[in-house]
């Protein structure tokens, strides 16, 4: 094998390496197929935040983010602080939630999003959700998390 050979095989094999190790960086969790929940410890303003995803095949192929009240209401559904918080803040939960929400799924195991702004607690509860539930996904542990 010639010099320009020998240094072309080098280069190549270092290629195959690197692409081998970036290709396996997102991948050293391996997600167990099935339905997953974290929630936050306290309510904040009247309201639990929660995030529930659902693994199949090592992938989230659904989530829900929101939160409840007391009595079980769903924040996305009060049309009225809906209303209210699109006035003040320019965004509103069925809005922020659902972004939040695609940003995990696009990401996978990723756990940070970009802020939405209006909601920028609640993105922050959100990332603290989401790697509750990707370790309780890792584990294969289907109890409620509780996040602090």
């Amino acid at each position: 094998m010639n010099h320009v050979c020998k240094r072309i095989a080098v280069i190549m094999t270092a290629i195959i390496v690197a692409v081998g190790v970036i290709a396996g960086c997102g991948s050293t969790k391996r997600l167990k197929d099935g339905f997953y929940t974290a929630e936050m410890s306290e309510f904040s303003h009247g309201w639990e935040e929660y995030l529930i995803i659902q693994v199949k095949d090592n992938k989230i192929v659904s989530a829900e983010f929101n939160a409840r009240n007391e009595s079980g209401f769903i924040k996305a559904w009060d049309n009225t602080y809906m209303k209210n918080m699109m006035e003040k803040q320019g965004t509103y939960p069925n809005k922020y939630t659902r972004d939040y929400v695609q940003q995990l799924i696009d990401g996978q195991s990723g756990t940070q999003v970009d802020a939405v702004t209006g909601a920028s607690h609640s993105g922050q509860n959100f990332e603290k959700l989401a790697a509750a539930v990707i370790r309780q996904a890792a584990a294969g542990d289907s109890a409620t998390a509780v996040v602090e």
